[in-house]
């Protein structure tokens, strides 16, 4: 088949593009003629706070800009595919894939990386029912996100995948070379936070659950590295407040894939306190590095645990909730590198080989229905 995947990629950032990415050579791989259609931008400057676009040649897309919209249709016209694949994340997506369906008459099936934005909109619902409007099917990657579709667009095909595995990037460090790096002992029980840090994410009530936390092991230590949507100011004074400035880190800004490598080769754990979410490439980056995770038990994340095999469930959200399962950690913490078949044989089950597989044959169901 030959498919339009619409969608961010590389050299924007996020995970999102990565997965793109990854999709992309996976579909290829299954012998698909895949066009990419990439952003150039998504949101203006001043709400991401950075300049940086894409420089890709071809991207004349631009999500905030609806006078872009008119040179995506006229190239998929002359491209002619035989069915649109577009990335969705967040319903200011629904206005781009109405238009794109209208104008070019072309099959769309839209993935699903999130039915409902992660900080809600008031107009969500009504991007909802123009999403609706314009697509031909589903993929989500997790029950949570089918469940969601399934109540709040029932009579439209999906099909239920998962989020497949990252494999690690850049040049991988032991565990000794990385915590001398970052200045930290090699005895150390150390905690890492990953990725754009907004308010979902809980960072904050990981915080509030440390000073519990030293009672026990004083020692603790928490990394936070990834870029700040808020102001990272106000996370600071919070680890003042509460008098854990030493026991945490914090590494403010864009963790490149080279980098990567450094801050999951010094952790113990890497935590997902999280106060909502669908499901996380935080965590299948982390099983990529061998390393198990802590997450609460909040959209698919206790899809994609073990518990106590490839890492930990809370059971809740609150600062105390996280806090006893972190004690379970720390309780079994000599064990966690005894976790690696356990989470090797987890990330086998997640291939994007087999997620392409699925998602083509899906495809190309779509196609020929419409």
């Amino acid at each position: 088949m030959r498919i339009a995947l619409i969608s961010p990629f590389f050299p924007l950032k996020g995970g999102i593009a990565r997965f793109s990415g990854l999709l992309e050579e996976a579909l290829c791989k299954q012998g698909h003629d895949v066009i990419a259609v990439p952003f150039k931008a998504l949101y203006p400057n001043v709400i991401t706070k950075s300049s940086h676009v894409s420089v890709q040649q071809s991207a004349q897309l631009v999500l905030y800009n609806p006078f872009s919209w008119q040179e995506t249709i006229y190239r998929l016209k002359l491209l002619k595919p035989d069915v649109l694949l577009v990335a969705y994340w967040t319903g200011l997506m629904a206005p781009l894939c109405f238009v794109l369906r209208r104008f070019t008459g072309i099959p769309m099936v839209v993935l699903l990386h999130n039915l409902s934005s992660h900080e809600s909109f008031f107009f969500e619902p009504i991007m909802q029912r123009l999403l609706a409007t314009s697509a031909d099917g589903f993929l989500t990657l997790s029950e949570a996100v089918s469940r969601q579709v399934s109540a709040a667009i029932p009579d439209i095909p999906r099909r239920t995948l998962f989020h497949p595995a990252y494999e690690p990037e850049g040049q991988r460090s032991s565990s000794d070379e990385a915590r001398k790096a970052l200045n930290l002992d090699a005895q150390v029980p150390v905690l890492l936070f990953f990725g754009y840090v907004r308010h979902y994410k809980g960072l904050d009530r990981m915080l509030h659950a440390i000073p519990a936390l030293l009672h026990r092991e004083p020692s603790l230590r928490l990394i936070v590295a990834g870029q700040f949507y808020e102001n990272i100011d106000r996370y600071r004074q919070l680890a003042e407040k509460l008098d854990i400035s030493k026991n945490v880190d914090f590494y403010p800004g864009y963790v490149a894939a080279e980098r990567t490598p450094l801050f999951f080769a010094a952790a113990d754990a890497v935590v997902l306190p999280y106060r909502s979410a669908t499901q996380s490439g935080v965590v299948q980056l982390a099983y990529g590095h061998g390393v198990p995770v802590i997450v609460t038990p909040v959209g698919a994340l206790p899809e994609m645990v073990r518990h106590g095999e490839t890492g930990w469930i809370a059971r809740d959200v609150s600062p105390e909730g996280l806090a006893e399962v972190v004690g379970e950690f720390l309780d079994g913490r000599e064990h966690c590198a005894s976790m690696r078949p356990a989470i090797e044989a987890f990330r086998r089950t997640c291939s994007w080989e087999s997620f392409a597989a699925s998602a083509g044959s899906f495809l190309e169901t779509i196609a020929a229905d419409r």
